[in-house]
């Protein structure tokens, strides 16, 4: 019974978990009409997730597409198929690895920081202080960071796509005798709109997962160093378990 009772706990505890998150998600999209008001707050933060993750974007996404080309193209060459690949691994990147590799790097440059300082500032009571001032934490320091996230994602994972096919086409050229002109011929005859769009959308939804989950986390942290430490640690578990289930769900509904 002990066993039951925890278990029973453990899943309502998760379930109010997601629920307070998305609660809190909604209500920081529900402040961004007054997005140009915080203008200031919300391209600092584009900054720090957008432009200053790019280099570590990029850098995965140009080996990503060389590991894809490579395995795909050794096996497709024992049936003489080795000049389909650009076609194989622009699907990959633009469906699958583009966005969710460049996530799984948000989440854990970007979002274990935001759980990391939200949590300090909450365990140090400034929350409380903004509060006190009659400033609404969500609208001031949850919906910066959402709304970033949310613009910034497709905008990596674009940038991650263009890299990754880009080293693709190099170990085509140079370890499967497959030409540029011929890798990206296969790119364009066998990429559709709605290969692109999928991992737009899920590039997206991932922006906002990993700032709800990261918030969230950083908001509830309690009982000092120790409490902003936990919180970082399940906003990067949270956020990788999420990414990848909706990852899934997102590709279902789609395809």
């Amino acid at each position: 019974m002990r066993v039951l009772e925890n278990t029973g706990d453990y899943v309502l505890n998760a379930l109010q978990g997601v629920g307070e998150a998305a609660l809190l998600l909604l209500r920081g999209l529900s402040w961004s009409y007054q997005a140009l008001k915080y203008r200031a707050l919300v391209s600092e933060q584009m900054l720090f997730s957008g432009v200053e993750s790019l280099p570590v974007v990029m850098v995965v996404a140009f080996f990503v597409g060389m590991v894809v080309s490579l395995q795909t193209g050794q096996e497709m060459a024992r049936f003489q198929l080795q000049d389909n690949i650009g076609g194989i691994v622009a699907a990959s990147m633009f469906r699958e690895m583009g966005p969710v590799f460049s996530a799984l790097i948000v989440a854990g440059r970007v979002g274990s920081s935001m759980a990391a300082q939200l949590g300090t500032m909450k365990v140090s009571e400034e929350i409380d202080a903004l509060e006190a001032m009659s400033i609404n934490p969500v609208r001031y320091l949850v919906m910066p960071r959402v709304l970033a996230l949310l613009v910034m994602m497709p905008v990596l994972t674009l940038f991650a796509n263009g890299v990754g096919l880009i080293g693709g086409a190099l170990v085509g050229r140079y370890q499967i005798g497959v030409s540029y002109y011929t890798f990206f011929d296969t790119v364009v005859r066998n990429i559709q709109i709605r290969d692109i769009t999928s991992g737009l959308i899920k590039a997206a939804t991932f922006g906002l997962i990993i700032g709800s989950v990261s918030c969230h986390q950083g908001l509830k942290a309690a009982e000092g160093a120790r409490g902003v430490g936990r919180a970082t640690t399940r906003s990067l578990v949270y956020s990788f378990l999420f990414i990848l289930m909706f990852d899934y769900f997102i590709t279902a509904f789609i395809y």
